[in-house]
């Protein structure tokens, strides 16, 4: 007997539909699964078969085969043992398979018959609902991330008797319900603040342009200045996330199976820290299986990169896809899978090996060479693509002790924010939200200088010898420095601070 169920399966963030076959035949007891299926698909035999035992039905020992269409495309994944489970159960009568189809379902099967959590849920939901599917089974540790989708109804289960039973007429469920939009609003602030960092004034104002216009920034000091402490915050000046951002967050963490047990949303711009030691698809996804790396998890949020020159220049050389195209494209052999990358890149060094060039409480032990060595990790291409450089000195001892307290976050915030308003009404009906987003055409729509700044920016291209990208980030720069105190042209202060913010242009070793 031959026996249709419809389950879903991820390609990057965006799901399809998989229709599982089930067909039973007489003949010697045998298993295969069929449909371009990896091995953790293949191995779902072992466990269908003691989850159907071990929940009181009998396994047939008949002919099964199992097929996964559509056959080019290949399944990975272990959501898979739920709807064959079921497929097997309907094929040999346990209950009607009437209704069967009227589901995507997705789960995996522990060996005594639970339904285990999978990642990809919120995809799949989505896709339920644009198919026209009157619902989704899901495990019930998945139930609040599938309910986030309106539209379709979500039926969870613990457990694999529970999900005959919901199709045997046996067992009433409903529809598990959730007022995402009150989550949206309620789970919002964080526990750290500008407030509580001490000094760095220079370094907060900097933080605050890029926050202001999208911009990426490296901050260079000494060890124990504040680097991280002060990148840890960003997020808190960052304009709240949308609820359709919040949306996309979500689906690459389901996708990654990272998302929190029970958590239906994240509200929260994503702030992602990846030792140095990273991989290549740790960084930008990939690997066997391919999924999300670091870019992609910080999608709408901040990715900061410590100690960056001790990164593999590989790696930093990856970078520049991602911070062009907001976007990574992993090719395979059948498939290319593109995930969304649209971060703000926070990057930390120190001056020299030892940490302490130009410091003048602590002496420095490196050479010339060993300086000019150390910063030549740092590719001339990906330096352009970062807009501000920003030095951060160790901290004076009458600024730690001191009982001035700084500024905090939210007043902070609500300047980043009426600055992005501006830029929302700048760009309305452009496909970009932020300065640090503009191609040349929008800088020369938009970044109109005064004659003295004008003139100020000639003379220091000239003597730096900036290339046009650097050029071109100093206008971006003092357009965000412009909108955040209100004013329509590019003065020679403006002009002047964003200069002031290339430090590593104008400080050659």
């Amino acid at each position: 007997m031959l026996i249709r169920v419809f389950s879903g399966a991820v390609i990057g963030i965006d799901a399809y539909p998989v229709e599982v076959e089930v067909d039973i035949a007489r003949g010697l007891p045998y298993y295969t699964t069929v449909g371009l299926a990896e091995i953790s698909v293949k191995e779902s035999r072992d466990r269908v078969k003691a989850a159907i035992v071990n929940s009181g039905f009998l396994f047939p020992d008949d002919h099964i085969t199992v097929n996964l269409a559509p056959a080019n495309i290949k399944k990975s994944g272990t959501g898979f043992d739920l709807p064959v489970a079921l497929g097997i159960l309907a094929a040999t009568g346990v209950f009607p398979p009437a209704t069967l189809t009227d589901y995507l379902v997705l789960g995996e099967l522990s060996l005594d018959g639970r339904v285990r959590p999978v990642g990809g849920v919120l995809s799949v939901a989505m896709a339920a609902r644009q198919g026209g599917y009157r619902g989704v089974i899901v495990p019930e540790e998945n139930s609040a991330e599938a309910a986030v989708v309106d539209g379709v109804a979500v039926y969870a289960f613990s457990n694999l008797a529970q999900v005959v039973g919901f199709f045997d007429g046996s067992l009433t469920v409903s529809p598990a319900r959730l007022d995402c939009r009150r989550i949206f609003e309620q789970d919002r602030g964080g526990a750290e603040d500008y407030a509580e960092v001490a000094g760095q004034e220079h370094a907060k104002r900097a933080l605050e342009i890029a926050a202001a216009g999208g911009h990426n920034i490296l901050m260079t000091g000494p060890p124990g200045s504040g680097k991280t402490m002060l990148a840890r915050r960003l997020p808190t000046i960052l304009p709240d996330l949308t609820f359709d951002e919040a949306m996309e967050v979500t689906r690459i963490y389901s996708v990654a199976a990272k998302l929190d047990q029970g958590r239906a949303l994240i509200t929260q711009r994503p702030f992602r820290n990846p030792h140095h030691t990273i991989s290549d698809a740790g960084l930008i996804g990939g690997g066997g299986n391919p999924r999300p790396g670091e870019v992609s998890l910080a999608h709408h949020g901040v990715l900061f990169l410590d100690e960056l020159p001790e990164f593999r220049k590989s790696i930093l050389e990856m970078l520049r896809q991602p911070l062009e195209d907001k976007k990574v494209t992993i090719a395979r052999a059948a498939v290319a899978i593109t995930y969304p990358s649209s971060f703000m890149l926070v990057a930390a060094m120190n001056p020299c090996p030892c940490g302490f060039f130009n410091d003048p409480r602590h002496e420095c032990l490196c050479t010339p060479q060993q300086i000019s060595r150390y910063r030549a990790r740092i590719s001339g291409p990906l330096l352009d693509r970062i807009d501000l450089h920003v030095d951060v000195p160790a901290v004076a001892f009458r600024e730690m002790a001191g009982e001035i307290r700084s500024e905090s976050s939210a007043n902070i915030k609500a300047r980043v924010v009426r600055a992005r308003s501006l830029q929302e009404k700048r760009f309305a009906g452009a496909k970009i939200f932020c300065n640090a987003a503009m191609t040349s055409r929008h800088i020369r729509q938009c970044c109109r200088t005064e004659a003295d700044a004008a003139g100020l920016l000639e003379t220091a291209i000239d003597r730096l010898g900036m290339s046009a990208r650097a050029y071109n980030r100093i206008l971006k720069v003092a357009r965000t420095i412009a909108d955040l105190a209100g004013e329509d042209s590019l003065r020679i202060d403006h002009v002047a601070e964003a200069i002031q913010l290339r430090g590593l242009d104008r400080k050659p070793v």
